[in-house]
This record gives C-alpha cells, sequence and structure tokens, in this order.
C-alpha cells in the first residue's frame, strides 16, 4: 500500500489543508500510486466528462460568438492559475486549490447564468436547481468511470469546498448535513471565491473591449481602473492601446493577488489561526480583500453588470437561451422517450424532472443549439 502523507509538501503552514487529516472518502479504494489525497482529487477532475464539456459552455459569449471569448473550461483555468498563485505565498495546499478551482464550474448549463436561472424556474416543486449543488451532484453521482461507486469519490474536503463555494449555508438540510453546516471551509476553499472573483472581472473586461461592447473610455472612469492603466502609462508611455490593455489587467491580477494576500494573512494573525481546529472554532471567512480594495472591485462589478452582462446583444442572446432550453426541458419532460435510453432507465430511481435536468444542465451550448434544431427544425436530420 503506497503511503500519500509521506508525499505531502513539508512547506505548508499549519492552517493549510493536508492529506494525514482529510476525513477521507466514501468509498475505500487501493490505490497505485503515492499520490497525496487533493492531487488524485485534481486529477480525477481534469479527466472526468464534465472537465471536457466545459470547453462549450458560455462564460459570458456563446461558443459560436469567436473563437477569442473564454469559456467555462478557460475560466475554470484561470481561476486555478490565481488560486494557486495565492495558496503558494500563504504556504496552503496547491492542489486542493487547484482541484476546487477546476471544480467549481463543473454543474453549470449551458448559456452561463441564463441557463441556471431556466433551470431554476422549472425545477420548481422538484427541487430546485443551483449550479455548486450540481457540481456535487456531478463529482458524487453522475460521472460513470468506476466499476464500484458512481461518482469520483472525491475526498470529502473537496466535495465540501464545491457545495459551500461562493455560499451561504442555504443548501438542502440533507446535503449540507455531511459537511459540517454553518462552519467555514478551509483557507483553501475560501480562496476560490475570491480567485473566481478576480478572474471573471478581468478576463471579462477583456472580452467585453475585445468585442467592443464596452470601450476604454468608459472604464477610465472606473477607479480602480484608472489607477492601475495610469501606472501602466507612467511606466511604459505612448505603448499602443492593445498592449497598454494587456498590461492593465496583467498588473490589475497582481495588485488583487497581493492585496488579497496580505489582508488573508492579517486576519490569521489578528484570529491567531495557527491551525483547522483554530479555524473552525473562529468560524470565520478569512479571506478577503482590504475594505479600499473590496470597495473598488463592487463598483467595478456593478460597472460591468450594467454595461456588459446587461448588454441588449447579450441580453438577446439570453432571450434565446431561455427559449432554446425551456421548450427542451418541457419536451423531453412529456415525451421522455426522447431522451437516449440511459437516461430513461434512471427515471424510477430519481425522478422524471430530475434526470431531464441532469440531462439538460450536462449539455454543451453547441449540443443545446443542434439538439434544438434536431427536434424543432422538420428538415433537420434527427
Amino acid at each position: 500500500m503506497y503511503d500519500a502523507v509521506s508525499c505531502e509538501r513539508p512547506d505548508l503552514a499549519g492552517y493549510a489543508a493536508k492529506s494525514a487529516q482529510s476525513m477521507g472518502r466514501k468509498y475505500p479504494e487501493e490505490f497505485r500510486d503515492e499520490r497525496p489525497v487533493f492531487e488524485r482529487d485534481r486529477d480525477r477532475i481534469i479527466h472526468c466528462a464534465a472537465f471536457r464539456r466545459l470547453e462549450y459552455k458560455t462564460q459570458v459569449f456563446v461558443n459560436h460568438e469567436g473563437d477569442y471569448y473564454r469559456t467555462r473550461l478557460t475560466h475554470s483555468l484561470e481561476v486555478a492559475q490565481i488560486g494557486k498563485a495565492v495558496a503558494r505565498r500563504l504556504k496552503l495546499n496547491e492542489e486542493l486549490t487547484e482541484a476546487l478551482s477546476l471544480a467549481h464550474d463543473l454543474g453549470h448549463t449551458p448559456f452561463g447564468h441564463t441557463g441556471e436561472d431556466v433551470l431554476n424556474r422549472l425545477m420548481e416543486g422538484h427541487g430546485g436547481f443551483e449550479h455548486n449543488l450540481q457540481s456535487l451532484r456531478v463529482v458524487d453521482e453522475l460521472e460513470e468511470r468506476y466499476p464500484r461507486f458512481n461518482g469520483l469519490n472525491l475526498s470529502w474536503e473537496t466535495r465540501e469546498g464545491i457545495i459551500k463555494h461562493s455560499s451561504p449555508y442555504d443548501s438542502p438540510a440533507d446535503i449540507i448535513a455531511e459537511f459540517l453546516p454553518g462552519t467555514v471551509p478551509t483557507i483553501e476553499a475560501q480562496i476560490i471565491n475570491y480567485a473566481d472573483e478576480i478572474a471573471y472581472n478581468n478576463h471579462d473586461i477583456d472580452d467585453g473591449l475585445k468585442s467592443g461592447l464596452i470601450s476604454a473610455a468608459q472604464l477610465e472612469k472606473i477607479e480602480l481602473w484608472l489607477e492601475v492603466t495610469s501606472k501602466v502609462e507612467e511606466q511604459f508611455p505612448g505603448t499602443d492601446p492593445e498592449r497598454k490593455k494587456h498590461q492593465t489587467i496583467s498588473m490589475l491580477i497582481g495588485l488583487l493577488i497581493m492585496d488579497l494576500c496580505i489582508t488573508t494573512t492579517r486576519n490569521l494573525a489578528a484570529f491567531s489561526i495557527k491551525d483547522m481546529d483554530d479555524l473552525r472554532r473562529v468560524n470565520r471567512q478569512v479571506v478577503g480583500f482590504s475594505p479600499r480594495v473590496a470597495e473598488q472591485c463592487r463598483v467595478l462589478k456593478k460597472f460591468l453588470k450594467e454595461n456588459l452582462y446587461r448588454h441588449y446583444k447579450v441580453e438577446r442572446m439570453r432571450v434565446k437561451a431561455e427559449r432554446y432550453l425551456s421548450e427542451l426541458f418541457e419536451t423531453y419532460v412529456k415525451h421522455p422517450t426522447l431522451l437516449p435510453r440511459k437516461y430513461q432507465i434512471k427515471m424510477d430511481h430519481a425522478g422524471r424532472e430530475r434526470v431531464v435536468c441532469d440531462y439538460i444542465a450536462g449539455m454543451t451550448d453547441r449540443f443545446a443549439l443542434d439538439e434544438f434544431k434536431r427536434l424543432f427544425e422538420p428538415y433537420e436530420r434527427v
């Protein structure tokens, strides 16, 4: 039997998550190598089907709108890069941070948050839909790779981080009961909320400028952007707008990472958190921005919401996506024999609506559009 504990990095901080302290996996397994617990989780996530499908799921722009724009996959990779940068500086477990970064959107629907809203509405009375819960469902039940169990059999800590991502503790009682309800997750899991925010704020600026839906002139009215782009101009006077944009985004990511690390280090000291027991006892979010930077980020997010996410061209796609997913859902529920056989046989156990919801949530944008054509366009091949 291999000893994963002996392969743990020796320089982790006392409050970092460690293999030796893991609460384990649901199903006992005998492993063929000595990878630490959270490294194995990360590898299982990377190799699962739901992770590959993120390549064709919307971040802001639907896949067919251009090859340049971020998808859920590239977003998850950027979250992992930022999360690991923070974890490294704080001597936290980089593998757990990376696993959570790569898993945090596994349950996302096609067409971004529009898809989530549509499925939640359609699943009213049948348990609703929320993408963190769906991510946990993916890794616990929907992936089918192993002979003795469904799901990926991830560690308790990774599963806790998935269900508590950006999440107040309002998940269904029967699900959250396993994960110390009302308590904060590991510091690595707390990092993901901020790595996610840093990633999407910055890449949505990049995509928004590239698409022409927002302009540099609009952004220069935002304090945080103006502050950073002015520094870039001082350092590289006269550089062309495209290079200036990339340098500003790079510098802004660095600024936010450093502020997050400095503030979190101060919080750990202020609450005398030296190990995991201290963290659970104090039971407070210790990862965060300084008050000034937090307010600047709030203003930036408000700007993006009003000028990018609610831009009329984005809204047009949102309305179309609502129609596609609503009609697919209602048709499958009414005619379940339209689903592949492997989904039909799950209905006795999980219920018709939940199985249809799982099927649609797992679709890529491209597959959902093709399926809509197959079902509703008379001359389309089925």
